[in-house]
């Protein structure tokens, strides 16, 4: 059997395309392994494949571009397939148009939408035609209820252009198909796709642009298959309106002290009331590290796979054999339940003791139960580990495993040993299978219910892993464990973030095809139709902060490019290796800095040097130390002296590469604002400031591009969730670039606006393929920031809102609102609100002060994460006008 596929692409000098499928030969999906076309001539390129005789399996198969630097461009059509099972012929001819990852139309294939919005297809019945020559297969992914794909042409197998009586596709697989019988003498053929609606029995309209053409066969070709691509009709911007708002923030009658996984249904409730088709949620990862309120911050995730107990709920594990264990708990749940905020020690506490007296009870039951052995199975790669890693973890007193006396390195034939069922410890281990298998059904449960009422899930999956957790205790190498990640300063945390998280090491991943990312997003794909990429920014680079910093100010962006010594040179400026990476430290400085604690910090913390100069004592040179030591010592006004001497420390102008025997560096962010910067003789000042400028915002774009798309690429192909990427921050100009090419959506915040020489951002200006917000869950709440800056809240008043005058001091209802409109008629394909910036528009039921709905403040590494509703949702699902008017504004705006 032959098959002849061509491919309609316009090349460059240098580019190869190529072609790999899922038999041996078409390369096994191995690229190294794929199959070179041809050019064929000025339209198609070409290749020729010879399968046995007797094949008959399916190809899956896809094309990619070999760049002229040497990268791999996929197209984004996931659904190519011949199934040669159905097709008698000893030659067929294969017609492929490149489906570019950023067709509009390949967003409304992602599970969001074909999975759970647009899931009204008609099914129709085609002739089944025992002799054709050409199947025509295209896509149409906005069709309207009742419509579907027609098709007619210049010959009479085609209709003869009859609006009356069309070939009618038949919707499979993605495609509408159909089959015809084109003669000898038909050749060549013209033709068009329609728009055809089934009730009405008409063609609503036909294909913009030019006619569609067929040339004839090539010599002994039986058979011919014809992708082509989208109906090129006007595009329909579908737009929707979704609500966020994490688990543990909901508050229902029968959750314990804190939302669970079986509050979501309600939510789902009130969100099909309000008119909107999305839910958003934060990370639901089991953070469980020391048992206190720390772990209840949801980006510090112990396991990529396993869900939070937090979550449980205990009265549906106990169902009603059990009740009576957690009978004697009501009283408490009734407690806990009415505290405005959430009591993270407190609910573990009372959660954990629980389920464990559930398990003993249930636990001979739950061993034979075939459901959870199938859940084992399929999920045992990640579960052993991690309930292995939990048990440790507690019989230790420490998530750090190398303070453990066993297993600090991971071996999975001596964990195997531990959890064995034979071990008289089996119970403590079997335990977290218990909890995680409960919390998959009771998610599940709430997945299933959104999907009913055609509401779309939407997860977050965090840029880190936590330091000490599962995941970096089973496979170190593929985290940097001698690295912290952050974000560099901005005007929500002037010293910048440390997370604390390692960095991801990317070579290492990417020598088994990022493995561990793309179990993580089937892990994922269970639960979510769609999620947000946290901090987007780094895949391309990573702000990266040595072990020995506290303060995200001491990083860098890592990989960049270095400047070179010789750049110094070439540019006429000074070099002093001295006076540019180490502390500046003066007389004058510290005066500045510590006032009348000068005289105690010379005595204490520094060696005072030649020409007025100190340094830092060796106990004292990095933040690492001083903060150890701080910690251990009371001293009067210790924590201003503290950050006086973390900001001695991170007052340089360059940061030494490690290895690089003092060659090449880079710049400390932000050295304008250094003293050690501003202390400069002029000249050198503005010649250091103009190679700072081209460091940050020239030199490493093409590069940090090349490194997303080692990564970007791949990934984006494992899943078919619909990604949205947080890309906030210091945004290199390469960035919208690969995420419009990738079809990854942006994020575009108002008050965050990505134009520098901008005061904010119109929702009416943000491209399609984007969320627009108001707020995120790491900033105020709209009235929050209403009240936050005085100039700026008068500047949003008169200029994005159109109001004359002086802005009201409180964010009125009639304010909130607006903004909350300003978003929803967003061209934007989502608009997507915390819940708190919707009840923010009612001032009978929003809450009575702005400032306690905030959910994270990003700048304290210390914040505790305890926000709750501060209504019940039942009582929410109640407030009929509320709900009534929030769907209103929805449908009005097109959503």
């Amino acid at each position: 059997m032959t098959i002849h596929f061509y491919l309609r692409y316009h090349t460059e000098f240098g580019q190869v395309l190529c072609i790999s499928g899922n038999n041996d030969f078409l390369g096994n999906n191995d690229p190294a392994n794929a199959v070179n076309l041809s050019y064929y001539n000025d339209d198609y390129w070409h290749v020729k494949i010879e399968f046995p005789a007797d094949f008959d399996d399916t190809v899956i198969y896809k094309y990619f571009l070999k760049d002229k630097d040497g990268s791999e461009i996929f197209d984004g059509e996931e659904n190519r397939a011949i199934d040669l099972s159905l097709i008698n012929a000893k030659t067929i001819s294969v017609y492929d148009m490149w489906n570019g990852a950023n067709n509009l139309g390949n967003v409304f294939f992602t599970r969001a939408f074909s999975k759970v919005l647009l899931t009204n297809v008609p099914k129709i019945k085609t002739a089944s035609l025992k002799k054709y020559t050409h199947e025509f297969r295209v896509k149409a992914p906005l069709l309207q209820p009742g419509e579907i794909i027609c098709m007619c042409g210049s010959t009479q197998s085609l209709k003869n252009w009859s609006s009356s009586d069309p070939i009618l596709l038949a919707p499979k697989n993605e495609w509408f198909v159909a089959q015809v019988l084109l003669n000898e003498n038909e050749w060549p053929a013209t033709y068009k796709y329609g728009i055809y609606n089934i009730e009405q029995e008409k063609i609503l309209r036909l294909e913009d642009g030019e006619n569609r053409i067929i040339q004839k066969n090539e010599s002994q070709v039986e058979k011919v298959i014809i992708h082509d691509g989208f109906v090129n009709c006007p595009v329909t911007f579908w737009r929707g309106a979704g609500v966020a708002m994490p688990v543990f923030s909901l508050r229902s009658k029968k959750s314990f002290g804190v939302g669970e996984f079986t509050d979501i249904p309600l939510l789902v409730d009130w969100a099909t009331q309000a008119g909107l088709k999305l839910i958003q949620l934060l990370p639901i990862n089991d953070t469980t590290s020391t048992h206190t309120s720390n772990d209840s911050y949801p980006y510090g995730a112990i396991s990529a796979f396993a869900l939070h107990p937090l979550y449980i709920n205990i009265e549906k594990v106990a169902g009603k054999e059990y009740a009576h264990i957690i009978k004697p708990l009501k009283k408490k749940q009734k407690q806990l339940n009415e505290l405005p905020v959430f009591d993270y020690e407190k609910v573990m506490q009372f959660k954990w003791s629980a389920l464990k007296e559930l398990y003993e009870a249930s636990k001979d039951v739950f061993k034979n139960d075939l459901n959870y052995f199938e859940f084992f199975e399929l999920n045992r790669h990640w579960l052993v580990p991690y309930a292995a890693f939990s048990y440790l973890r507690d019989k230790y007193k420490t998530s750090d495993f190398n303070k453990w006396k066993k297993h600090t390195t991971y071996n999975e034939s001596e964990i195997q040993k531990l959890v064995s069922p034979s071990k008289p410890h089996y119970d403590d281990i079997a335990l977290f299978y218990f909890i995680q298998y409960h919390l998959h059904l009771q998610l599940k449960a709430a997945v299933d219910y959104a999907h009913k009422n055609k509401i779309v899930l939407k997860g977050d999956i965090p840029i880190g892993i936590h330091r000490y957790g599962c995941d970096a205790w089973t496979n170190p190498s593929l985290y940097n464990m001698h690295e912290q990640s952050g974000a560099p300063p901005d005007d929500f945390a002037i010293k910048g973030q440390n997370w604390g998280f390692p960095t991801y090491n990317w070579e290492k991943m990417k020598e088994d095809g990022f493995q561990w990312w793309r179990c993580r997003f089937d892990e994922m794909s269970n639960y979510f139709d769609s999620f947000r990429i946290d901090h987007i920014l780094g895949f391309f680079r990573i702000w990266s902060i040595p072990l020995h910093a506290v303060e995200g100010i001491m990083g860098r962006f890592v990989p960049a490019i270095p400047v070179d010594i010789s750049e110094f040179y070439n540019n006429n400026i000074w070099f002093d290796h001295d006076r540019y990476c180490k502390p500046f430290i003066t007389d004058e400085i510290l005066g500045w800095t510590f006032n009348e604690k000068t005289d105690f910090v010379k005595e204490n913390f520094l060696v005072n040097g030649s020409y007025g100069h100190y340094s830092l004592k060796e106990e004292f040179n990095t933040q690492q130390k001083v903060e150890k030591y701080f910690s251990k010592n009371k001293i009067e006004e210790g924590d201003r002296i503290k950050q006086g001497l973390f900001d001695l420390i991170s007052n340089i102008v360059l940061i030494e590469e490690e290895d690089s025997g003092g060659q090449k560096f880079h710049f400390r962010f932000g050295i304008a604002n250094t003293t050690s910067f501003q202390h400069l003789e002029y000249n050198t000042r503005e010649r250091l400031h103009d190679l700072y400028i081209n460091y940050f915002y020239h030199r490493q774009d093409d590069f940090w591009r090349k490194e997303a798309m080692k990564k970007l690429p791949q990934l984006k192909r494992s899943t078919n969730m619909l990604i949205c990427g947080e890309d906030l921050g210091m945004v290199p100009h390469c960035v919208p670039e690969v995420m419009k090419d990738l079809g990854i959506l942006s994020l575009e915040i108002e008050r965050m606006p990505k134009d520098s020489n901008k005061d904010f951002f119109h929702p009416d200006d943000s491209p399609y393929m984007a969320v627009v917000t108001p707020s995120t869950h790491d900033m105020s709440t709209i009235r929050g920031w209403w009240e936050e800056d005085r100039s700026k809240t008068q500047r949003f008043y008169n200029y994005m809102l159109g109001h004359y005058g002086e802005a009201p001091f409180f964010c009125e209802p009639w304010i909130n609102k607006e903004i909350v409109l300003q978003n929803l008629y967003s061209p934007a394909m989502w608009s997507i609100f915390l819940l708190q910036d919707l009840m923010g528009i009612n001032g009978k039921i929003r809450r009575e002060n702005p400032h306690d709905e905030r959910i994270n403040i990003p700048s304290d590494p210390n914040h505790y994460w305890g926000y709750r509703m501060h209504i019940n949702l039942e009582d929410l699902l109640k407030e009929q006008e509320f709900n009534d008017e929030i769907k209103k504004y929805v449908k009005e705006s097109g959503r």
